[in-house]
C-alpha cells in the first residue's frame, strides 16, 4: 500500500533541544540543578507523552526552571539515523532517557549509552526476549521501566469482538511492521475460534486507511481488529472514522480509540503506564539506580464500549458485554 500522493512521509526523527544547564532560584538566590531528560518517543502530542509530562509537573518538575526536555521524536528524516541521533542526545549530557513506544527507541538508547539511566515504556515488544533486561525483578544494567506485551490480550480482544457480533463472517486485522507479532497472535487466535481472518498491512506512513479498507464492509459482517503501533495511535481518529464509514464494528487496544468513536477497546491504561514511567524518572533523579528498580507490568485491564458508535452501526451490544464493561460511552 502506498501513501496518498499529496501527503509526504513523516517517518523519521527530529530533535528538539533546549539549551540550559543551571538556573538561579528566585527566592533563595541559589543554583538549582536542572534535570536534563532525553525523550525518544513517537511524538510529543500523543496521550502517553502528555501524561508523562503532566506527572512530572505533579512531582514538582517545571520545564524552564528545573527541567530540560530534549526530544528525539518520530516526525521527519530517515529512520536509519535513529541510532546516530540517540548518540547525539547522549552527547549533550542528558541525565536520563525515556524510551517510549517501539523497540527501536530502547535499542537506540542502549546503543548510545550503557551508563545513562533509561526508563522504557515497552508496549509492542518483550524486553526480556530481546535481552535488554536480565529479569523483571532485577533488570540489571541501566534500564528499567514499564513492560506490556500486546499479544497477551489479542485473543481476548477477538473473543470480545466475536461475542459482540455473533454472526461475524470475517475479522480484518490492520497491522504494520511494528505489530507483526500482534498480527500473528491474532491470526492464531482466529484459527482457534474458527473465525476467518485476513490481514491488511499498512506501509509507508502516512497510511492510507481508506485504500487499506477498500472492499471491507460491515454490511457483509466484516469486523476490524486494530493492532497497536505508534503510527496507528497518532492516526486513531482517522482510523475510527474510516471504520465507521465502512460500518465496521471495531476493537482496539486502548481507550483512546473508543474516545474517538471506535466501538470497543480492551487493554491497560496507556496514560497510566507513562505516568508510572515518570515515577521511575523521579526516583532516578533522586539517586535510585535502574538496576535496583523492578520492571512493572500492568495488572488491570479495562473494557470500554462506545454505545454512540454502536447506534451509528445499527448494532445492539449484548447485555453480557455491557455488564463486563468498565465504562460505557453514551
Amino acid at each position: 500500500m502506498t501513501a496518498r500522493p499529496q501527503r509526504r512521509s513523516v517517518l523519521g526523527f527530529t530533535v528538539c533541544t533546549a539549551l540550559m544547564s543551571w538556573l538561579t532560584a528566585e527566592a533563595a538566590g541559589e543554583a538549582t540543578k536542572v534535570l536534563r531528560l532525553g525523550m525518544i518517543v513517537p511524538s510529543r502530542p500523543l496521550p502517553g507523552t502528555r501524561a508523562f509530562e503532566a506527572q512530572l509537573r505533579e512531582f514538582g518538575y517545571e520545564e524552564g526552571r528545573n527541567l530540560q526536555l530534549d526530544f528525539l521524536q518520530l516526525s521527519g528524516s530517515d529512520i536509519g539515523r535513529v541510532p546516530e541521533l540517540a548518540a547525539e542526545l547522549v552527547g549533550r549530557g542528558v541525565d536520563a532517557i525515556l524510551a517510549g513506544g517501539p523497540e527501536l527507541a530502547l535499542k537506540s538508547a542502549m546503543s548510545a549509552s550503557r551508563t545513562v539511566p533509561i526508563v522504557m515504556v515497552a508496549i509492542d515488544y518483550d524486553p526480556l526476549v530481546g535481552g535488554y533486561i536480565a529479569s523483571l525483578g532485577r533488570p540489571g544494567g541501566n534500564v528499567t521501566g514499564v513492560f506490556f506485551q500486546q499479544i497477551e490480550l489479542t485473543a481476548k480482544r477477538l473473543q470480545l469482538l466475536a461475542e459482540t457480533v455473533p454472526e461475524l463472517a470475517r475479522v480484518v486485522i490492520l497491522w504494520d511492521r511494528i505489530t507483526r507479532d500482534q498480527f500473528d497472535s491474532a491470526r492464531a487466535a482466529a484459527r482457534s475460534l474458527k473465525i476467518l481472518a485476513d490481514g491488511i498491512e499498512c506501509t509507508n506512513p502516512p497510511y492510507d486507511y481508506e485504500r487499506a479498507l477498500s472492499g471491507v464492509d460491515g454490511e457483509r459482517r466484516d469486523v476490524l481488529l486494530q493492532t497497536s503501533s505508534p503510527f496507528f495511535m497518532a492516526d486513531r481518529q482517522r482510523v475510527a472514522a474510516v471504520a465507521l464509514d465502512h460500518r465496521l464494528p471495531s476493537m482496539f487496544a486502548f481507550r483512546e480509540w473508543a474516545d474517538v468513536d471506535g466501538l470497543m477497546s480492551y487493554g491497560p491504561s496507556l496514560t497510566g503506564m507513562y505516568r508510572l514511567a515518570a515515577d521511575y524518572v523521579d526516583r532516578i533523579a533522586k539517586g535510585a539506580k535502574p538496576e535496583d528498580l523492578p520492571v512493572q507490568q500492568p495488572t488491570k485491564f479495562e473494557l470500554v464500549v462506545n454505545l454512540k458508535t454502536a447506534g451509528a452501526l445499527g448494532l445492539t451490544v449484548p447485555p453480557s458485554i455491557l455488564a463486563r464493561a468498565d465504562e460505557v460511552i453514551e
